[in-house]
């Protein structure tokens, strides 16, 4: 029997086992890992109120909000190619919400939607990456 891919989740410095083909999204939720950034997809420095918020503002896995943006620095040729909602939410729909599309700027290499990203082997992932709006990506 072949092994099961490992996803790493790096900030919850926690190791899962998924099945082959499995949905980002859907395995870091039954591991108890909420991936899922607050609205509008900022994530630190907000209260305890807008996090618990942010668990039931968001679009269950569908790829439209973007909330759930996760950066896979290790073993992104062991997921699928980025969807067509991916590219559309990072790339050519900024409006009515510009904050995925600012936060993939400088992370192009890395960023994806969990909810459109599949596994076929090991990789390292870190959840909810913060948004530096005044960084040196912002007016690039």
């Amino acid at each position: 029997r072949c092994a099961m891919p490992v996803v790493k989740f790096l900030k919850e410095n926690k190791e899962i086992e998924v099945p082959e083909g499995a949905n980002l999204r859907a395995e870091a939720e039954k591991a108890g890992i909420h991936l899922n950034c607050a609205i509008s997809g900022v994530s630190d420095g907000v209260d305890q109120f807008v996090q618990s918020v942010s668990k039931y503002t968001h679009c269950r896995g569908f790829g439209l909000c973007g909330t759930c943006r996760v950066l896979v620095k290790k073993g992104m040729e062991n997921t699928s190619p980025m969807s067509n909602r991916e590219k559309a939410k990072f790339k050519w729909m900024p409006v009515p919400d510009p904050i995925p599309s600012l936060a993939f700027v400088g992370n192009e290499d890395e960023m994806r939607l969990a909810c459109q990203t599949y596994v076929h082997g090991d990789i390292e992932v870190e959840s909810q990456p913060p948004l530096n709006l005044f960084g040196e990506n912002f007016f690039s």
